[in-house]
C-alpha cells in the first residue's frame, strides 16, 4: 500500500497484508485509491480536496485521509475504536510527517462529539453490510460535522439508501467495492 498521488505519491505505508478480519481492517486498494482522488480532483464539481479540512471515519490504516493530504487537504481528522488500527494509523502519519496536520480520535464513530470546526470532506469507509454507514452519517450530522456544502465518499460492498437531505454526485463500482459521493446541502 502506498500513496498513490500528489506531494507524497509513492511514499510506502505500513504493511496489513490482506487486512486483519479480526481488527476490521480492509484498505481500500491502491487502484480504487487512485480513481476516487481522480474523481475527486478533476471531476465537473472541481477540485473538492485542496484546501479541504477532512474527515476519515473508520480510517483503519488512514489512507484515504493521508491520500488528501498529499493532494492538498489542510488537514484530517482520523476516527477509528480499533487498536490495531491505531498503531496503523499513528505509524502512517509519522511515515508522511503529518502529526501537526492531523487528529487522531480512538472512538466510535457514535461516541463522536461535536467538532471544533465543520469538515469539507468525509471519508466513510465502514466495515461492510452494517448499516454503519447509515448511523455515522446520522451522528455527523448531528454534531454538525459538515460544513455546507461538504463532500461525502461512502464506501461499502454494494449501492447504499442515499439519506435525506444528502444529494448523489457520483456511484462506481470496482469488484466488491462501490463507492458513492454525495453533497451535503
Amino acid at each position: 500500500m502506498r500513496i498513490v498521488g500528489g506531494r507524497l505519491r509513492g511514499k510506502k505505508l505500513a504493511e496489513v497484508g490482506a487486512g486483519d478480519a479480526a481488527a476490521h481492517l480492509r484498505p481500500t486498494s491502491d487502484r480504487v485509491r487512485e480513481s476516487l482522488f481522480n474523481l475527486l480532483t478533476n471531476g465537473r464539481n472541481g477540485d473538492l480536496v485542496r484546501d479541504a479540512k477532512v474527515l476519515d471515519l473508520f480510517a483503519g490504516t488512514g489512507a484515504l485521509g493521508l491520500e488528501a493530504l498529499s493532494r492538498g487537504a489542510s488537514q484530517a481528522t482520523f476516527v477509528d475504536s480499533g487498536a490495531a488500527s491505531r498503531v496503523l494509523l499513528r505509524e502512517n502519519i509519522a511515515l508522511c510527517s503529518a502529526q501537526a496536520i492531523t487528529k487522531v480520535f480512538r472512538t466510535d464513530v457514535a461516541d463522536l462529539g461535536p467538532p471544533r470546526t465543520p469538515v469539507d470532506l468525509v471519508f466513510l469507509d465502514p466495515p461492510y453490510g452494517k448499516g454503519l454507514g447509515e448511523a455515522a452519517l446520522e451522528t455527523i450530522m448531528a454534531q454538525g460535522w459538515l460544513a455546507p456544502g461538504a463532500t461525502v465518499v461512502w464506501e461499502e460492498s454494494r449501492p447504499p439508501i442515499v439519506p435525506a437531505p444528502f444529494q448523489l454526485l457520483d456511484q462506481r463500482s470496482y469488484g466488491g467495492t462501490t463507492i458513492t459521493i454525495l453533497r451535503f446541502p
